[in-house]
């Protein structure tokens, strides 16, 4: 199946990543650590997907692809489109599937425990569902993998809250989907998550 990871990622500009962590150690070093995370995620990904950056805000072209394609140099950048994240997801998705892509991962860049295996893992399982979801610590999920845009599911969903995950889930459910969760994973949201990657990966990220 010809898979793409479809990473939703900000600029790196402080006072605009990281913002939960940011209030706690400042800007500077949270902006550093969003780029660890993203850099490290980046080397996550499975040999043979494609890469595709859809980037915000739509003037960061240039500062993503000098950052990133060093890391990854066969990705697409393309620009987010407006709207809430769930539109810009959906539009992102329904982007990537026009291009040839049989499924999507959506991700983000500061989950340090999604890894190559977990990713190659949620392929294998799309085999025999609709959906697949990486639930997070926080409520949310760290990895939706797709084989249609399935619009229906980033509805009604209220972001970045603690109840996206069963908000998806229901949305799943009224769309006839059978959706698979795999194991609970953590953000980097805040110090006191930042401190548990520390202890998890000895000097990782290595400007914590």
């Amino acid at each position: 199946m010809k898979t793409t990871a479809l990473l939703m990622l900000k600029a790196p500009r402080p006072g605009t990543v990281k913002t939960r962590l940011a209030a706690e150690i400042g800007s500077q070093r949270a902006t550093a650590i969003y780029r660890s995370l993203v850099e490290h995620q980046l080397g996550q990904i499975p040999d043979g997907w494609a890469i595709a950056i859809h980037f915000a805000p739509d003037d960061a072209e240039g500062e993503m692809r000098e950052w990133l394609s060093p890391l990854a140099p066969g990705a697409c950048f393309t620009p987010q489109s407006d709207g809430d994240l769930g539109a810009r997801m959906v539009a992102a998705a329904a982007h990537e599937f026009r291009g040839g892509a049989e499924a999507v991962a959506l991700i983000g860049g500061d989950c340090p425990y999604l890894t190559r295996e977990y990713l190659a893992s949620a392929a294998e399982h799309l085999k025999g569902a609709d959906v697949v979801i990486g639930p997070a610590a926080d409520g949310g999920y760290v990895l939706l993998l797709i084989r249609q845009p399935h619009a229906a599911l980033f509805d009604r969903i209220d972001w970045s809250t603690p109840r996206v995950l069963e908000q998806t889930k229901q949305a799943a459910e009224r769309s006839r989907l059978h959706p698979l969760l795999l194991e609970e994973l953590e953000d980097i949201d805040d110090q006191a998550s930042l401190t548990r990657l520390s202890q998890k990966i000895a000097g990782f990220p290595p400007c914590a």
